[in-house]
């Protein structure tokens, strides 16, 4: 079961989105913005991917941040408190296959390999 965690609108999330679609590869969605991410899923990804690549920093979300507050993030627990707050601050897409983390961002080389 390969589920996607994303936001819907986000230009990344479309291109896995197609992807997985044209390849006739099931899926299922988690909008992640409207239904929330889990505690223990975000630290899941912060342990398959370091949480330095889960927070998105290079994100409209991040950089309007508080200067004081991005100093602030400097561990998985600080990391994982923004996320919970502020969840487009979550790279995206992840990707799980039967509840593992297995791709971070779209990469379609990656996306190949991966669902083969």
């Amino acid at each position: 079961m390969i589920k996607l965690y994303g936001i819907p609108n986000c230009n990344t999330v479309k291109k896995a989105r197609d992807f997985l679609d044209n390849k006739n590869i099931a899926y299922e969605f988690h909008d992640f913005k409207k239904s929330g991410t889990e505690r223990k899923k975000l630290e899941a990804w912060c342990r398959a991917f370091g949480w330095e690549k889960t927070v998105n920093r290079a994100g409209m979300t991040w950089r309007q941040l508080d200067d004081k507050i991005k100093t602030k993030i400097n561990d998985i627990s600080s990391a994982i408190l923004l996320m919970e707050e502020k969840p487009s601050v979550i790279k995206r897409p992840i990707a799980e296959v039967d509840g593992k983390p297995v791709a971070l961002g779209f990469k379609e080389e990656e996306y190949r390999a991966v669902f083969k």
